[in-house]
């Protein structure tokens, strides 16, 4: 039977081990340009020429990042030997390990469509290398339920003018407004404030009070709405910088905080190197003033 502890300590060195090499800057350089030559590579295949002619080759060479992405992903898993739970709590690992475990399953790798875009997520792996990129991720992560909220807001202002388009402006311009769809479209165009200028020429020429439609729509649309967003976005990239920084202040996984019993050692001896310095500072003293009362009883002599 396996003792315990023993199979503790061997998980122990074994993640020792691990970690060494995967906080190994080296290590993360080789897998960066791993997955920058697995997303050339993918782009070689889309050559028809090329992908006929070297055929074999492109294909040894993706069974080979896909071998170093294997290893990769068991020696990230080794690290956390000691503690595998911690493992599945970041949600990195588990983007990693889906992608490269996802080319293991059968039916997977017997889809080609589905395979490629597989391959294609591996780009996204570089994200874990590159701190700014991975805070852009985080940020449009968090700002999901804030963009769906601006969505639903601006379906409905979308809505109302086109349906105000389409009363006002139906007969006279069915091809841009004879339908709700149709006249969603072309204000969602002009959205950009692209093509504004020709709809309001041939919007003056139905009405004069038209101007205070397209107006009042580019003000809305264009101006309100696209501030509204990008205060959304900038508020989730704040928070997702925060995150980071967090995350960096936090101690690495494994590695124990400061020893108490160290700090109270530290201001003992600091404690101790104050009191000798008072200690001799009091024997200089003291030696002074002895010496000023041998002077001063000599010249009472």
């Amino acid at each position: 039977m396996t003792d315990p502890m023993q199979a503790r300590r061997r998980r122990m060195r074994l993640a020792a081990r691990c970690r060494v090499v995967t906080e190994a800057q080296a290590f993360g350089v080789v897998v960066f340009c791993a997955i920058l030559f697995n997303a050339c590579l993918m782009g070689l295949e889309t050559y028809s020429g090329l992908a006929v002619e070297y055929r074999q080759a492109l294909r040894a060479a993706e069974d080979c990042c896909l071998a170093l992405f294997t290893v990769e992903m068991l020696l990230r898993l080794g690290a956390y030997a000691d503690r595998p739970k911690a493992f599945f709590r970041d949600p990195w690992n588990l983007f990693d390990l889906a992608i490269v475990a996802s080319a293991f399953v059968p039916m997977v790798r017997e889809n080609t469509t589905v395979l490629r875009l597989l391959r294609l997520a591996r780009v996204l792996r570089t994200a874990r290398f590159l701190p700014h990129l991975r805070i852009l991720l985080i940020a449009v992560g968090r700002s999901v339920p804030g963009t769906a909220s601006f969505l639903f807001v601006g379906a409905l202002v979308l809505y109302v003018y086109a349906m105000v388009g389409w009363v006002c402006f139906a007969e006279s311009d069915p091809q841009h407004y004879g339908s709700v769809g149709r006249a969603a479209l072309t204000l969602f165009l002009l959205t950009t404030l692209d093509g504004l200028t020709d709809a309001v020429r041939a919007g003056l020429q139905i009405s004069r009070l038209s101007i205070i439609y397209y107006a009042s729509y580019a003000l809305l649309a264009s101006f309100v709405l696209v501030n509204v967003l990008i205060g959304v976005v900038l508020n989730s990239l704040d928070e997702a910088r925060e995150m980071e920084a967090e995350a960096h202040r936090a101690p690495p996984p494994g590695s124990k905080g400061p020893d108490p019993s160290s700090e109270v050692r530290e201001r003992i001896a600091t404690a101790r190197r104050a009191l000798d310095e008072i200690e001799a500072g009091l024997d200089t003293a003291d030696r002074r003033a002895s010496r000023q009362l041998e002077a001063a009883s000599r010249g009472a002599g």
